[in-house]
């Protein structure tokens, strides 16, 4: 299941054997027996290309979900002879500021070398989808206040709110402060919309009875900067986030968009990488 799970992600026999640590013979001859034994071929192989059939498709995620249930048994086992072991998959936002991730992740493998620890970037309705399927273990989002997560459980981090950044030379640099329906009348870079990110500015203009107009859709902060400072509009990011955004003015904006910072984790129950991690941050799990 480990050969056929690798070549899967990395689209060929040759590069799944040297993640596997073994010869592309022997990897082969492996997913040879195991087509055999299940009566059905789970790859195409061409000269150029190797994709997966129908039914290596219904095969890959069940795969998967025995693979992870292994390691989570082995993790179990050394967690009660007092050894923190396995994965720790992490998911975070690019906008987190309620943690110096960096530095809880150093210290995490600092307590725990033998935990094999990722981090990915998304935004934040995927990275709760991925826990909710087990793909991640903790996730760090960005959520309006009312928003209700289902499937996991979670912790509020911090609570702020989102400051306008222009460019040099826009009407509203150097002013201290700015009104909502003021903003309204600017062209916005703006997340994706139906995102977490986008809803957090959407939600105080609605409520405000306003609209924008939103020209340039981004999925990275940096990306936003980026299209702010070429004075192609305006933006609002969290106020935690803003200062560290180089060659742009903050406005703050009232009634301003408020956002609150959370960590999610599994509702069926964090794994033990997962648990010592939450407590190293100070989250309660019990």
């Amino acid at each position: 299941m480990r050969y056929v799970v690798a070549v899967a992600e990395t689209g060929g026999f040759t590069r799944a054997a040297e993640r596997c640590h073994v010869v592309q013979s022997a990897l082969s001859h492996q997913i040879a027996r195991l087509e055999k034994e299940l009566g059905a071929r789970l790859f195409d192989r061409t000269s150029r290309s190797v994709r997966l059939t129908a039914a290596g498709e219904a095969f890959v995620p069940v795969a998967r979900q025995a693979l992870e249930a292994a390691e989570r048994a082995r993790a179990e086992v050394a967690a009660a002879t007092g050894e923190v072991r396995g994965r720790l998959a992490v998911g975070a936002i690019t906008t987190v500021a309620a943690v110096d991730l960096a530095r809880e992740l150093g210290a995490f493998r600092t307590r725990c070398p033998q935990v094999r620890i990722s981090l990915q970037t998304d935004m934040s309705d995927e990275l709760i989808e991925q826990v909710r399927q087990g793909v991640l273990d903790v996730a760090f989002v960005g959520l309006v206040p009312a928003a209700r997560t289902v499937g996991v459980r979670e912790k509020e981090l911090a609570r702020g709110e989102l400051v306008a950044v222009v460019p040099p030379g826009h009407p509203l640099a150097g002013r201290e402060w700015t009104t909502l329906s003021r903003m309204a009348r600017e062209t916005f870079v703006d997340f994706t919309a139906g995102s977490a990110a986008r809803r957090q500015r959407d939600d105080a203009f609605r409520a405000a009875g306003l609209t924008s107009e939103v020209a340039f859709e981004v999925t990275t902060v940096e990306f936003l900067a980026k299209l702010v400072r070429a004075g192609l509009g305006v933006g609002m990011v969290p106020e935690a986030i803003a200062s560290e955004l180089a060659g742009l003015h903050i406005v703050r904006v009232r009634p301003a968009p408020e956002r609150t910072e959370r960590v999610v984790w599994s509702g069926l129950g964090p794994s033990p990488a997962a648990v010592a991690f939450l407590t190293g941050l100070g989250v309660e799990v019990a």
